[in-house]
């Protein structure tokens, strides 16, 4: 067999922390743990490869995090300077290879073409890319590069070694290389699939790998566990493009916005940013998900089919009506979704409800102006009513698994 690999795949280390020791250089070398927000409760989402040594993982709170590594700081995340050093990040990179898929504002892959696929020509250029982001962007951020015959091995490869490691998994050397992880170590293996696999007498990442595609698939309840396998194996998968099937934001209430009044004006702030979000990316949308999580009541969700568009306040009015409904007792979170999505110049009028319609494309319009007069003379310019009593830092503008949020997101 040919030592020849296919992806080149990177992913940067503890990016949060790793970002806030760019911004403030003094914490380079220092534990820093990275908060969801600037609070005595917060958790870390993110701890710096010195603390995590110390034991400081995602889900540590402040007063744990102090005990297992005295001397650690903290900083809030800052989701709109995390998305600057991501863009840097691919401009560096491209300089030494194009990027082909992003899959997070961490984590990225390209495609080896030619002679770019002989290994030691792949480790080359994994080592120049490191060095790129290093030079370029700052030396606080260093990555991780894995090289395979697919995205998946490429991705496993790059765990195998960091921080700033480089690896690579041929076929020949499959299962043997790796067979000492655990399933949860795979991508994609969470707990709860892994009880699945358990209970189908898979326990380890040999028995694993040696799985039968189609057993995979009923395993997995989907053609995706087919894949999973197909791919662990260096077979070339295709994956389809997902599709856009909603907007929407949610938020974690601390302080007076967990009053019931509260809670009803961050669901509608979040609600607001989702409608600009689905206007600027040229959607509308059909059904609305409304939910309200309270510490002892549990959670609480209406939704419901709605007439298709985009206008805030049509979707506001039938907010409301959802609100209602709601008994509500120290709320704890709220989520809100814009669901049945569909690209603007799919939609068709209702003939039989001309005045009706004619109102809605004006109030759409009216909407549009406003979003144009709040990404141009700042956020909140115009507001559609009374904004949250606790105003929180990045409302319906933070990284999220899958979505890096773009300039307009912190400015409407």
């Amino acid at each position: 067999m040919s030592d020849r690999v296919q992806y080149l795949f990177f992913d940067m280390n503890s990016y949060f922390a790793s970002v806030a020791q760019a911004e403030e250089p003094h914490l380079m070398g220092r534990p820093v743990g990275v908060l969801t927000t600037d609070s005595p409760n917060a958790a870390c989402i993110a701890s710096s490869i010195e603390a995590k040594r110390l034991g400081v993982r995602m889900g540590t709170r402040q007063a744990e995090a102090r005990l297992l590594c005295p001397g650690i700081v903290f900083r809030p995340v800052k989701h709109d300077v995390c998305v600057r050093y991501h863009h840097a990040i691919k401009q560096a990179v491209e300089t030494i290879i194009p990027i082909h898929k992003t899959f997070s504002v961490d984590e990225f892959s390209c495609q080896l073409m030619g002679a770019q696929q002989e290994l030691n020509n792949a480790k080359e250029l994994g080592r120049a890319l490191q060095a790129a982001i290093l030079r370029q962007v700052h030396p606080a951020l260093r990555c991780s590069v894995g090289l395979g015959a697919t995205r998946l091995l490429g991705k496993i490869a790059a765990e195998l070694e960091k921080p700033a490691g480089l690896n690579w998994l041929l076929p020949q050397e499959m299962p043997a290389k790796i067979a000492y992880l655990a399933l949860t170590d795979m991508p994609g293996i969470s707990s709860r699939m892994k009880t699945r696999l358990e209970q189908a007498g898979i326990s380890t990442i040999t028995q694993l790998y040696d799985l039968a595609p189609k057993k995979a698939r009923a395993i997995w309840g989907s053609v995706a566990g087919e894949r999973f396998i197909r791919e662990l194996r260096g077979e070339t998968v295709v994956w389809p493009e997902t599709q856009r099937s909603m907007f929407g934001h949610g938020q974690i209430l601390s302080g007076k916005n967990t009053s019931p009044d509260g809670a009803r004006l961050v669901a509608r702030r979040l609600l607001v940013k989702a409608a600009a979000r689905l206007r600027r990316e040229g959607f509308c949308t059909s059904a609305l998900h409304v939910s309200v999580k309270c510490e002892t009541l549990g959670r609480q969700t209406k939704e419901g089919k709605i007439k298709t568009g985009q206008d805030t306040l049509f979707l506001l009015d039938t907010f409301e009506r959802y609100w209602q409904s709601f008994k509500l007792l120290k709320a704890a979170s709220v989520d809100v979704w814009l669901g049945g999505i569909v690209p603007v110049q799919q939609v068709v009028p209702d003939l039989f409800e001309s005045q009706s319609t004619t109102q809605q494309i004006q109030r759409e319009a009216l909407c549009a102006k406003i979003d144009m007069l709040n990404r141009r003379f700042g956020q909140n310019t115009v507001r559609f009513g009374q904004l949250p009593h606790m105003q929180v830092p990045y409302t319906g503008a933070k990284i999220a698994f899958g979505r890096i949020p773009v300039w307009e997101d912190f400015t409407e």
